[in-house]
Order: structure tokens, then C-alpha cells, then sequence
């Protein structure tokens, strides 16, 4: 079994910054591409950031230059430093990791965490 484990919502006034974590744990060969996705009240689920295991970054419009994707491959982690937060950044974050969990198949899983909550006070 996988489990990925995010940390660090919470509630902040606007032009705050917040950092988000996420651990991967269990049965795991290789991770490849990581990244957060949000759902808003009312809204479908977006893609906020990926980053691919060399650690090339892609952003939603929205969040471009405020926000930052990392990873540490080795202890298989994945944050995102929210600055200049907005009251539209207000969601639930989602962790999400591409695992590769046999050894044999070169066969890939999209995992999702738990979500933390994101509030952003105007």
C-alpha cells in the first residue's frame, strides 16, 4: 500500500504565505511526476503545480510567480511555498504522486492524499 500524507494548511490573511508538505510512504519502487491540485466550493478540482522527478516545474496561470513547486527525491517529498496569497486561493489542496509500486512492470499509479484545507481571509 501507498499512503501520501500532506501538512501545513491552515488560515492566513491575504498577502500571507503558507507552506504545504507531502510524504510518500509504503510500497514504493519509483515516484515520477508529483504535483497539488485544489478544489474550491462549488468548483471542479484544478491542477496548481506538477514537478517531474529531474525537477522540471509546469504552473496554473493563477498561481505563476507566487507559488513554488519542489520535491526531494530521496526522502520521496513533495512541497508547495504559497506567497501573496489571495482569498481565491482559497481550497482544499491535494497531493498527488505518479508511483511506480513493481518492480517488474514499468506501470505507474496516480496516488492522492488526504487534502488540507487552505483559507484565505480578505
Amino acid at each position: 500500500q501507498v499512503h501520501l500524507v500532506e501538512s501545513g494548511g491552515g488560515l492566513v490573511q491575504a498577502g500571507g504565505s503558507l507552506r504545504l508538505s507531502c510524504g510518500a510512504s509504503g510500497s514504493i519502487f519509483s515516484i515520477n511526476d508529483m504535483g497539488w491540485y485544489r478544489q474550491a466550493p462549488g468548483k471542479q478540482r484544478e491542477l496548481v503545480a506538477s514537478i517531474t522527478r529531474g525537477g522540471s516545474t509546469d504552473y496554473a496561470e493563477a498561481v505563476k510567480g507566487r507559488f513554488i513547486i519542489s520535491r526531494e527525491n530521496a526522502k520521496k517529498t513533495v512541497d508547495l511555498q504559497m506567497n501573496s496569497l489571495k482569498p481565491e486561493d482559497t481550497a482544499i489542496y491535494y497531493c498527488t504522486a505518479d508511483i511506480r509500486t513493481n518492480v517488474v512492470l514499468a506501470v505507474s499509479t496516480r496516488y492522492w492524499g488526504q487534502g488540507t484545507q487552505v483559507t484565505v481571509s480578505s
